[in-house]
């Protein structure tokens, strides 16, 4: 990707170790973070309780990755050793201790206000004889992961992902073996090839060439010795859709890697998104390249060449395509620091209502009550937009009040030993602030909505300081934010690369551990919008070109995903005859027309929209729509 060759932060400042009572703290720049907990503190842990530790092989060589679709592979956070229901889309998948499960489903129901696509699983794939103790994360890439099996001398490997088609396993010490959940239909049967149907859903099976497949409920083949075969999902059972994929079956994806380029005269964003592959069979016939499904927000903005098959998902039709690598494009709109002066106001009461703000006081012996790092973040954010109000109204004295406030908010926050930190764990490669709340600490969850007011802040600061912001003043610790949430830098393995950003759903994802029966979640998509502004900004401030592409990707990419599965804004996602236009939560296997914190309709429109800042901007791209969702609301609230 463009960022691999950011400015390596130890160009700006110095890190070290120093003892500080019982715990220690890294410098960074005129900040610190610590590296153990802070006084009755916890990390990632159990639902029941009880510190946890990454669920990796003895390979596994990255950095932890969370908040992914994959998540409950790595995080067992309700202690399963395997993993809950995976929602890669089109397909299902699910470790169990005999092998990895495989499913599709088109059917959809609709209890209360939602619609589900519940998950359905017609096949497993297995060796003979496996009952792993767990299952394990072996790798992973931007969009894929592979999961490992090991039982005694049997071992397999199973390497799945959005938009996949196809799983490709490795399998040691034992034949392969294929079970369908009721009695298939094999419709195909030749040597190394078989077509079936389980349950109305279409299945090819592809073993290295010459091998042969003996049963039916149990396929059981020898691999012809080798090591290796793939599955996949087919959209149909025509012969001519089986040889399709036949021809692709053997090229084996080891790796998915997605990167972007921003070019300033068009403003235009080109994301790539590219498989890395491994060709088990040599014959001229097969293809190089594997199979790949698109979702709406994808197939909707590119030039490649799609084919006729389709999906169902529960993201709307995904589009099948033959190929390695694939673009799209999306013009951004910038984002201004603050929203323009209008005019259109009485000036004297507005300048009023500042300095009533900069006139709160605290009771006397009582000491500020920050709060958690969401709340706080959320104070902040709102001296944050009153800056740019006191600066136009020319109320100086009110704009650098507010300045200096949010300076002492955040260099504490960005000082270790004190009431409030940020602390980082070596073991799952996060950095999270103390005191916690809404499981960004024993869940990893949420850590860019968290971040991303902090963030915020630092830009507005930025604009009017910009020594405070240097790296070695104050901004290396808003990078080290930035890099948790969404690290943009390969190289700096201390955090996952894009740790809350799902680059091919095109959206964010909350939850830390996505161990849950409907796969992950995310609720407040303008929160996430508010982390990519905040980025943008804090790097077009303070010019590091690598961090405001960033801001760019997460912004461009993030909106269109908004557009079309919290909003269905073209009426083409939402299932018919689903009967609400704007859901509040996407879940991967479920759309949801509430939040977590109840289900009054200004909750589930309004968390999709706070908090309102000059970049959300983007909610007004389609007037017609905002109309209805408006619209919506007073139904709803009749009245």
């Amino acid at each position: 990707m463009v960022a691999r060759h950011i400015l390596t932060l130890s160009l700006f400042f110095t890190l070290f170790f120093q003892n500080n009572g019982h715990s220690q703290s890294v410098q960074v720049g005129k900040g610190s973070y610590s590296t153990t907990l802070p006084s009755d503190a916890v990390g990632p842990q159990y639902a029941s309780g009880g510190n946890i530790s990454p669920k990796v092989s003895q390979n596994f060589s990255k950095p932890v990755q969370t908040n992914d679709f994959w998540s409950s592979l790595i995080y067992p956070f309700y202690g399963d050793n395997h993993s809950n229901n995976l929602y890669a889309h089109p397909l299902l998948v699910k470790a169990r201790a005999n092998g990895l499960e495989l499913g599709y489903t088109t059917n959809i129901i609709y209890p209360a206000a939602d619609y589900f696509m519940p998950y359905s699983q017609q096949i497993t794939v297995g060796i003979t004889g496996l009952n792993a103790p767990k299952t394990t994360a072996d790798d992973y890439g931007d969009w894929t992961s592979t999961a490992l099996w090991i039982d005694g001398t049997k071992e397999m490997k199973a390497t799945f992902g959005h938009g996949l088609p196809f799983v490709f396993f490795e399998i040691k010490g034992g034949n392969a073996e294929i079970k369908s959940a009721i009695t298939p239909t094999i419709w195909s049967r030749n040597n190394e090839v078989i077509g079936l149907t389980v349950d109305g859903k279409h299945y090819g099976v592809f073993a290295p060439v010459g091998s042969t497949w003996s049963g039916t409920s149990t396929l059981v083949s020898t691999l012809n010795g080798k090591n290796y075969l793939s599955v996949a999902l087919l959209p149909d059972n025509r012969p001519e859709t089986l040889e399709l994929f036949r021809l692709h079956a053997y090229s084996f994806v080891t790796n998915s890697v997605v990167s972007w380029n921003y070019d300033e005269p068009t403003a235009k964003l080109t994301t790539t998104y590219t498989y890395e592959t491994e060709q088990k069979e040599a014959g001229e016939e097969f293809s190089r390249e594997t199979l790949t499904a698109l979702y709406r927000h994808q197939w909707m903005y590119t030039d490649a060449v799609l084919t006729n098959y389709t999906y169902t998902s529960v993201r709307g039709k995904m589009k099948l395509m033959a190929g390695n690598s694939f673009s799209t494009k999306l013009l951004f709109s910038g984002i201004l620091p603050s929203l323009p002066d209008e005019g259109d106001y009485n000036r004297e009461d507005l300048i009023s209502l500042v300095k009533e703000v900069t006139q709160e006081t605290i009771p006397t012996g009582e000491t500020p009550k920050w709060g958690e790092s969401y709340e706080n973040g959320k104070l902040m954010n709102r001296f944050a937009q009153l800056v740019n109000i006191a600066d136009q109204l020319g109320a100086i004295e009110e704009r650098d009040y507010f300045i200096g406030e949010m300076k002492k908010r955040l260099e504490d926050w960005f000082t270790a030993g004190g009431s409030q930190e940020y602390s980082y764990n070596s073991n799952w490669n996060v950095l999270t602030g103390y005191p916690s709340g809404y499981g960004a600490d024993n869940q990893i969850n949420d850590h860019h909505f968290h971040s991303s007011y902090a963030i915020m802040s630092s830009a507005i600061i930025a604009q009017f300081d910009p020594e405070w912001a240097k790296q070695e003043n104050w901004g290396g610790m808003v990078n080290m934010l930035i890099k948790d949430g969404n690290n943009w830098d390969r190289t700096d393995t201390r955090f996952p690369f894009l740790r809350s950003h799902d680059s091919y759903a095109g959206h964010s994802w909350a939850a830390g551990h996505g161990d849950f029966g409907d796969g992950n979640n995310q609720e407040s998509s303008s929160e996430s919008m508010n982390f990519a502004s905040a980025v943008f900004l804090w790097g077009s401030i303070t010019d590091q070109k690598e961090v405001r592409d960033l801001g760019i990707f997460l912004h461009a990419n993030e909106t269109t995903a908004v557009d079309q599965y919290w909003f269905d804004v073209d009426n083409q996602t939402f299932p018919e005859p689903y009967q609400y236009v704007a859901i509040g939560m996407v879940w991967g296997g479920k759309g949801v027309h509430s939040t977590w914190f109840g289900a009054n309709p200004e909750f589930i429109h309004g968390i999709n929209m706070l908090p309102i800042t000059s970049g959300s901007l983007y909610l007004g791209r389609h007037p017609e729509y905002v109309k209805a969702n408006y619209d919506e609301i007073v139904k709803e609230l009749n009245g």
